[in-house]
């Protein structure tokens, strides 16, 4: 396949010709939508390029962006990509000690961060931090001292641009949108750290434009769509979301936060959307808990949506569906199917999901309510997808084919091996890491997995995950925690049993349905932590449980399990910013509870 030669700052420069017929970006602004065009938003990201010339900011040089997901956190991505610097992301909620990791890793001399509540996560190590010489924040009308807020960031951007009119600079940013080398770095992303300390990874503008070029284009993104934006930009998924609606050219919407996503939706009515499962698993337990409180809706849906899982296998073979089956279809859609794509704006082609497996019951119940949910898989260092599901060539239960020059193959242990220009070119700074990732070309992913006849890639699960039992025998414990999760009360599960007789499970519940379940049985309880352990409430647990079991070989089934209290938070350390599970945390975290599983008599018995 031919190489690249395209860089991520020639899209910036692409915006300043594009046409003003499609907005680029819509963000709400003192509780209204307010949209720029494409011109618009060059000219927002010029002023920050330009602004941060006015502080001498070379290229290669490393800028950190630590702030929540927002157009500035974009307009800033660009500008410094434009300028031929390298921009490290910092999840919002890093820790203090690991951000002081990330900031001396990378010796970022700038840091760009959101508002007061960063700056005083950043204030709590600055002066560990001799690197960063600069502060620059992006909301609020006043900034304390030695911090610039973005707004006169820009307006030093202006300045410079004025004094230039008229000479061969004018054109200043354009010209040197147009300077980066293709094997240039473009960003450093540092691993959320389930194991150890971040790691950098290092992607060049190759890898960037090999991503979105053949994965955007694949899936049938065209620039008549719009999509809502909320995944973490330091999360590669996210990144990319970002870089390929400018690569595309269609309209990028920003979510207020997490919490607004449903009014959100409501209000921008996306045609394709970007998340990870814990998304879609939530919408899930929220429709079935307001289903199943009322015993007359709970039996239409029920038969709307065995219509919608006829019709869905159907759409997944590629075959005509049956006359009499569609007309039942249509008005399954009326009477109850169609509450569920509306609750997605009404307009949804198909959602791309990745970050961690899709548990398959969740995908056909979507796809039986015409919401499609296409699963990807990939990596930080494979710049996201290396496959994905299509449209036009989908199956639930695997992550899709290949996608443009991306080649796999299967090493003797099952673990999962890459070769493509999306592979990153290094860990930043790490050599010996580099050299145990990459072997002759070849990424090692740790995952483990099989390509299918069709071609399809199927994933078992994360080689280091994988649970061995005392008998010797292997599970595992993403798919266990994806069935178990599958219950609409379930929140999130911890599964243990490496070297043990038996398997375990750790279970937080969703506390909206327990409160709901307490409500409709008339449960007295002291506090949320008393309800949990009602005889009522692990009743409930005990038949999910069962339920799961059913499913499983005798050697992985569930022999035991506790109901924690509280829910497991990306802010307590105990989930990734992609809201996958810490085991190592967790197994720490919860040892006693954890054997007494195995010493003790618990809720499991």
């Amino acid at each position: 396949m031919k190489k690249t030669s395209e860089t991520l700052s020639q899209i910036v420069a692409a915006m300043h010709s594009r046409t003003d017929d499609i907005p680029a970006v819509k963000f709400k602004a003192h509780q209204q939508w307010k949209t720029y065009t494409w011109k618009e938003y060059y000219g927002q990201i010029e002023q920050v390029a330009l602004g941060l010339l006015e502080l001498h900011v070379q290229p290669a040089e490393r800028v950190a962006i630590f702030a929540n997901t927002k157009v500035e956190w974009c307009e800033c991505d660009w500008a410094i990509l434009g300028i031929g610097a390298i921009t490290v992301p910092i999840y919002q909620t890093m820790t203090p000690e690991d951000l002081e990791f990330v900031l001396n890793n990378c010796e970022a001399r700038i840091l760009i961060l959101e508002n007061r509540s960063t700056l005083k996560v950043f204030n709590q190590v600055k002066d560990r931090c001799p690197f960063v010489k600069k502060v620059i924040m992006m909301d609020g009308e006043t900034a304390p001292e030695h911090v610039t807020l973005l707004h006169d960031l820009k307006k030093s951007g202006t300045a410079r641009k004025k004094r230039k009119q008229g000479t061969p600079q004018a054109e200043e940013f354009l010209n040197l949108c147009q300077k980066a080398n293709v094997d240039d770095p473009a960003t450093i992303l540092y691993t959320s750290g389930t194991t150890g300390l971040p790691k950098g990874v290092v992607l060049a503008h190759r890898q960037g434009i090999s991503e979105i070029s053949e994965c955007f284009t694949y899936v049938g993104a065209h620039v008549e769509d719009i999509s809502l934006t909320f995944l973490p930009y330091a999360h590669i998924l996210g990144r990319i979301e970002h870089w390929g609606a400018a690569y595309i050219g269609y309209t990028l919407a920003f979510a207020e936060s997490i919490d607004r996503i449903r009014a959100n939706l409501l209000e921008i009515q996306p045609t394709i959307m970007v998340a990870v499962p814990r998304i879609f698993e939530k919408v899930y337990s929220a429709i079935w808990a307001q289903v199943e409180s009322n015993f007359a809706s709970n039996k239409i849906f029920r038969w709307a949506l065995a219509i919608g899982l006829k019709v869905a296998d159907y759409k997944m073979k590629r075959e005509p569906i049956p006359l009499a089956l569609f007309a039942q279809y249509q008005l399954a859609k009326r009477l109850a199917l169609q509450n569920v794509t509306n609750a997605f704006g009404g307009k949804l082609r198909f959602a791309i999901s990745g970050g961690a497996p899709m548990p398959r019951d969740i995908a056909n119940f979507f796809h039986a309510c015409d919401i499609l949910i296409l699963e990807g898989y990939g990596l930080t260092e494979t710049t996201a997808a290396i496959t994905v599901n299509a449209p036009f060539d989908y199956r639930f239960g695997c992550v899709g084919k290949p996608v443009g020059d991306v080649q796999l193959k299967i090493a003797e242990d099952g673990e999962i091996l890459v070769r493509s220009d999306k592979v990153m070119k290094e860990y930043y700074k790490n050599e010996d890491a580099t050299k145990q990732a990459i072997i002759d070309g070849w990424f090692y992913t740790g995952d483990i997995g099989e390509i299918l006849p069709s071609g399809d890639l199927k994933i078992t699960d994360r080689k280091k995950d994988l649970i061995k039992t005392a008998g010797g025998k292997y599970v595992a414990p993403q798919r266990l925690e994806g069935l178990l999760k599958s219950n609409s009360f379930i929140s999130n599960v911890l599964i243990h049993g490496d070297q043990r007789k038996y398997i375990v499970a750790l279970l937080t519940l969703d506390k909206p349905t327990i409160l709901n379940f307490a409500k409709d049985k008339g449960l007295t309880y002291s506090d949320y932590a008393a309800l949990v352990q009602h005889p009522q409430v692990l009743e409930m647990v005990r038949k999910g449980v069962a339920e799961t079991n059913k499913h499983l070989a005798s050697f992985e089934t569930i022999k035991r399990f506790a109901v924690l209290p509280e829910d497991f938070t990306v802010e307590s350390g105990e989930l990734t910013p992609s809201l996958k599970v810490k085991r190592k945390v967790l197994d720490q975290k919860y040892k006693r509870e954890i054997e007494a599983l195995y010493t003790g008599s618990k809720a499991g018995d």
